[in-house]
């Protein structure tokens, strides 16, 4: 008996799993895997922004104003006289958090609105879905401006109020992923032992849907900072001393013209995340896909 026998005999034995056979899947892309590196990347970089940035977040020099790119500073100053690479360090630390913060929000409203109503069924989850439609056909974006003029331009109804606006479609996915769970043996063995239902969707309900739940999250972040870089171009999101990549792009777009650099760096760095996180989004989504992993 040789050695791939052998191999094989034991890979066997060892048995396998969703999670085993999906990250082999999703070393297999490319594009994803670039992605998660870039995405790793780019949450160190936030995280150690304060060691790492060149200059000081809030040193300014008012004769030097905006400058290109040189050895002095890597991605030029602003108008203002301000460093750009610190500038779009620190923007991407205050992105990053909305897109995860706010994410988190929508995951948490959505996953427990959507457990609750697959579970229920009947006329709760009649009402309960019913309600959700009505709030899809509200006009989200003016509700959020109407929050930020009302309570004040604070960076942490910011969170709120995205993550209030996102969660529609995740109570959506997580209703039929419980509903499709519901009838399964596994569920009905814990009905039959006594378990509460709120411990049945806690334990069991929820975990058999995490793939969908990854693959919604990684699609969501990418929304949720574009939403924070509109209304920040609009004025209304991050303000200043604070900054976002979306503040940097708006007050790039207001000079381009003069200053092209302070629009396209910070532009760049907003893609480039964008991109990395729809590319291990769909990587994701395939890995996941066990009747895709048949063929």
């Amino acid at each position: 008996m040789n050695t791939t026998v052998l191999t094989d005999i034991a890979a066997a034995e060892e048995g396998t799993s969703l999670w085993r056979d999906a990250w082999l899947r999703l070393r297999k892309n490319r594009l994803a895997i670039i992605g998660l590196a870039v995405l790793l990347v780019c949450i160190v970089l936030a995280l150690l922004t304060p060691l790492i940035a060149p200059y000081a977040y809030d040193a300014q020099d008012l004769d030097l104003g905006a400058t290109p790119p040189s050895a002095a500073h890597w991605l030029g100053t602003d108008i203002f006289g301000r460093d750009m690479l610190t500038q779009i360090l620190y923007g991407g630390r205050i992105s990053l958090a909305v897109g995860f913060i706010a994410t988190a929000v929508a995951l948490l409203i959505g996953i427990t609105w959507g457990a609750i109503a697959g579970y229920a069924g009947g006329r709760v989850d009649a009402v309960m879905m019913r309600l959700v439609d009505i709030l899809y056909a509200l006009p989200f974006m003016i509700f959020i401006i109407l929050l930020m003029v009302v309570f004040g331009r604070n960076l942490l109804l910011l969170f709120l109020a995205i993550g209030a606006v996102e969660w529609l479609t995740m109570a959506r996915i997580m209703r039929g992923q419980v509903q499709s769970l519901r009838q399964q043996e596994f569920v009905e063995a814990a009905i039959s032992l006594g378990l509460s239902p709120g411990t049945i969707i806690r334990r069991h309900l929820i975990p058999n849907a995490l793939g969908p739940i990854i693959v919604y999250t990684t699609l969501t972040i990418p929304s949720v900072m574009l939403l924070e870089a509109f209304l920040s171009f609009l004025g209304l999101g991050v303000q200043p001393p604070q900054t976002s990549w979306g503040l940097l792009i708006s007050y790039g777009a207001e000079t381009m013209e003069e200053y092209p650099w302070l629009l396209i760096f910070p532009g760049l760095a907003l893609t480039v995340t964008l991109f990395s996180l729809n590319f291990l989004g769909d990587g994701l989504r395939d890995a996941l896909d066990v009747r895709g992993s048949r063929d």
